[in-house]
């Protein structure tokens, strides 16, 4: 069988603060995506989405990108990276222009986009996104291409995702210190939608959440659009230090534990099975655990409390966020939990109990040569990364300025707040 021909190769690397992981994917002339190539090790100089050591994080990153690099059998001089804390923001702005009833043309199109970059504000902080989400014609959402049709009014929504600048500059310093260029930095609820979330559910209305580490993200989704976000400052890590923290032990040993042993929902039988606190290369900085018994066990029901009562607080503050951005009753729709917190057993069970709406677990998608190891939601933001850079969606920031504009643009609204694009689109 013939090697396939590749017209493009992409490098991404997911900088987190429990893994970094890399992946380089292939598109074929046909346009068909092929994983060339991915690993993952643990993280170093990161702590909740901010950069803390400058060399170490990139001596972590140059690791990563090598070992997939050498799974791959290629290199890559560039990387799109993904950036997750940077104190991430979200909104929404809409620009109009009059038609005055003539057929719409391309260069209207363009006209219009050209007209949205003077809308964008910023307030200090670095623009990531800006792209057009769909047009309305005199008022009416939900237009995926005017061109060809007729209209009083053209406009247009327009996604802008902020972030702080100096942690931004950090993540790109840290990857260009590892002799790497940055193709592009994008926002980590964003590349993660592009995995777990179809084309229907972005226009239906859903909420994603992403469990890191130690930053939980969560976004909602409607109308064909991010129109909101928050970020919470928890994560699976804080599950496993209060694991370390109960049972007096190591957080190796406790990361173990959540891992093989750890739930979301307890059983019956929880308190009669004994689970052993060591493991197998142990060496002598494992620690016996408080109230273990004569070989190191503990019982499962003790684990699960601990689990779900760190657990209920992460789902509570969800919760709130959810509610505050307008997520909530007839106007909700399904939950999709992803990230490497969303592999602890039992967790959507648990997660839909407490926040009373569907909750499904959100994987990357099949692609070719995708290992199995990274075919889990840990691994879906980095997924996303790939598959964001190959759709290449337009930004318009990157409007030459063929036109001058001479005609007054009616109609400008910034939606200032999140909640309102909420009730505009359930």
């Amino acid at each position: 069988m013939a090697t396939p021909r590749f017209r493009r190769v992409i490098g991404a690397v997911n900088i987190g603060s429990f893994r970094i992981s890399a992946m380089i994917l292939g598109v074929t002339e046909t346009k068909e995506m092929v994983v060339l190539g991915s690993s993952h090790r643990a993280s170093q100089g990161i702590r909740r989405g901010y950069i803390t050591d400058m060399r170490a994080a990139t001596y972590a990153i140059r690791d990563a990108v090598e070992r997939a690099e050498k799974n791959a059998g290629t290199s890559v001089s560039g990387v799109w990276i993904a950036c997750a804390g940077a104190g991430l923001g979200s909104r929404v702005s809409k620009v109009e222009i009059p038609i005055d009833g003539r057929r719409i043309e391309e260069d209207d199109i363009e006209h219009l986009l050209y007209a949205a970059r003077d809308h964008i504000q910023p307030d200090g902080r670095m623009v990531l996104h800006a792209q057009p989400a769909h047009y309305t014609l005199d008022g009416a959402h939900g237009v995926t291409d005017p061109t060809g049709l007729h209209a009083e009014s053209l406009g247009v929504d327009v996604h802008v995702m902020l972030a702080d600048g100096a942690p931004v500059k950090n993540l790109i310093e840290a990857v260009q210190s590892a002799h790497l260029d940055v193709e592009g930095v994008v926002a980590s609820p964003l590349a993660a939608s592009y995995a777990c979330l179809t084309r229907e559910q972005r226009e239906l209305g859903v909420a994603l959440i992403e469990v890191g580490g130690d930053v939980t993200n969560i976004s909602v989704h409607a109308g064909g659009m991010l129109l909101g976000m928050k970020a919470l400052q928890r994560g699976s890590a804080d599950i496993t230090d209060a694991i370390a923290s109960s049972f007096g032990i190591r957080r190796f040993q406790a990361e173990r534990l959540k891992c093989v042993s750890g739930s979301a929902i307890a059983t019956p039988s929880d308190h009669r099975e004994m689970i052993p606190v060591g493991g197998p290369g142990d060496d002598e900085k494992a620690v016996f655990a408080r109230g273990a018994d004569d070989k190191n066990r503990i019982a499962r029901a003790e684990l699960v409390s601990v689990v779900t009562g760190r657990l209920a607080q992460l789902t509570d503050e969800i919760g709130k966020a959810l509610k505050e951005m307008g997520f909530a009753g007839s106007k909700a729709g399904q939950v999709v939990i992803t990230g490497g917190g969303a592999e602890l057993a039992g967790i959507a069970e648990y997660a839909q109990s407490a926040l009373g709406h569907p909750v499904r677990i959100g994987k990357p998608p099949a692609l070719t040569g995708l290992p199995e190891a990274h075919a889990t939601p840990g691994f879906a933001t980095l997924a996303g990364l790939c598959l964001y850079a190959a759709d290449d969606p337009v930004d318009i920031r990157s409007i030459g300025p063929r036109y001058q504009p001479t005609a007054r643009y009616s109609g400008t609204v910034k939606f200032t707040r999140v909640l309102k694009a909420l009730k505009e689109y359930f």
